[in-house]
């Protein structure tokens, strides 16, 4: 029996060797000659081939001889192209070099170095339907960049900015700055934050909640993408100045605990933030330092001087004047002060270009 059961198993294993495939040898793939020379030369010379390549040789040619000679029979015009904002600029600057060179050829301009027109930008504008953050965000449009809007309609308005609605560079977000947003910008001007006594007041936690968290997280978005940053500060980072006119070198006498402190103290909190970013992650920034500020869209119950003084006006009442009457402010018309920091990036944006 064991002798049967080797030999079935004998057997068994036969059959299974049997059944296999003998399979051949791997054998490597011959390589492609390559092609000849010969070969090569008469695939060009079939079906006209180089006949074709010296024609458009000649065409080529041809274009690049004549295009000096076209270029001067026919006067030189703006490329309708071009958008108005960048050929405005390009007249104030070619205006400047020719009153400088104090050499214009027969009232001519000549050319400007195409580096010199200025590029379309994309902003955010924290609190841009707010009073002066909708003024900023006209003149940005204005001077055609793309700009977007970051509002949570705590004090700002749609009416402030509903007539660009259909401005194809303008955007609006509903938002809060307190909460991160990602954006892929080139300039930041974060203006987000009640500003008037009434408004900072009704929710001083928020008011302060807004100041740093906001402004961290704007530092932190302009730090992700390399944006350049302008925080709006305020005089109230003074305090109540014990002299006048205030120094940017001046500190302030400050009060902490008061109950202005939510708006005073969390601007210099932003202040510090901000210069914290710059020296240690060579964030780009601006600080302004934002005075008394009046002109349209302005709440008229916000509970400042100007505006208290035009709603007493219209209402007949009787007009409150502050303190003895003898103490002195700084008022600014709203058109003037969003001129300062266009001006000021442009300034800048212009010495990097020429540097």
């Amino acid at each position: 029996m064991k002798q049967l059961h080797k030999q079935s198993s004998i057997n068994h294993r036969r059959d299974e060797e049997i059944l296999i495939p003998q399979t051949p040898p791997y054998s490597p793939k011959s390589l492609k000659h390559p092609r000849s020379l010969p070969r090569s030369i008469n695939y060009l010379f079939k079906e006209q081939r180089l006949l074709f390549i010296f024609i458009g040789i000649l065409i080529g040619s041809t274009f690049f001889i004549l295009q000096p000679t076209l270029s001067r029979l026919g006067p030189t015009e703006t490329h309708p192209s071009i958008p108005k904002s960048f050929s405005n600029n390009v007249v104030s600057h070619t205006q400047e070099f020719s009153v400088s060179n104090q050499n214009p050829i027969h009232g001519k301009m000549g050319r400007v170095p195409v580096g010199i027109g200025r590029r379309r930008m994309r902003i955010v504008v924290t609190g841009g339907a707010g009073f002066v953050g909708s003024h900023l965000v006209d003149k940005l449009i204005g001077r055609g960049d793309e700009v977007i809007v970051i509002d949570n309609f705590f004090t700002g308005r749609k009416e402030n900015v509903v007539h660009l609605f259909g401005n194809p560079r303008f955007e609006l977000i509903r938002h809060d700055v307190v909460e991160p947003i990602l954006l892929e910008v080139d300039q930041i001007y974060h203006l987000a934050c009640p500003a008037s006594p009434v408004h900072y007041k009704y929710n001083p936690v928020k008011t302060i909640k807004t100041n740093v968290m906001g402004t961290l997280n704007m530092l932190g978005l302009a730090k992700r993408v390399g944006a350049r940053f302008l925080l709006t500060s305020t005089s109230e980072v003074y305090g109540d100045p014990l002299q006048h006119p205030q120094k940017e070198t001046y500190w302030g006498n400050v009060n902490p605990i008061g109950e202005r402190s939510c708006y005073d103290e969390g601007k210099r909190t932003a202040e510090t933030l901000t210069m914290d970013y710059h020296r240690g992650d060579g964030v780009e920034v601006r600080i302004a330092r934002i005075f008394n500020t009046y002109g349209p869209r302005m709440c008229l119950d916000d509970g400042r001087v100007v505006s208290n003084f035009v709603a007493q006006a219209i209402r007949k009442q009787p007009m409150t004047v502050y303190g003895d009457g003898k103490q002195t402010r700084s008022f600014q018309y709203v058109s003037d002060l969003v001129c300062l920091p266009v001006y000021y990036h442009n300034f800048f944006w212009l010495m990097d270009s020429l540097l």
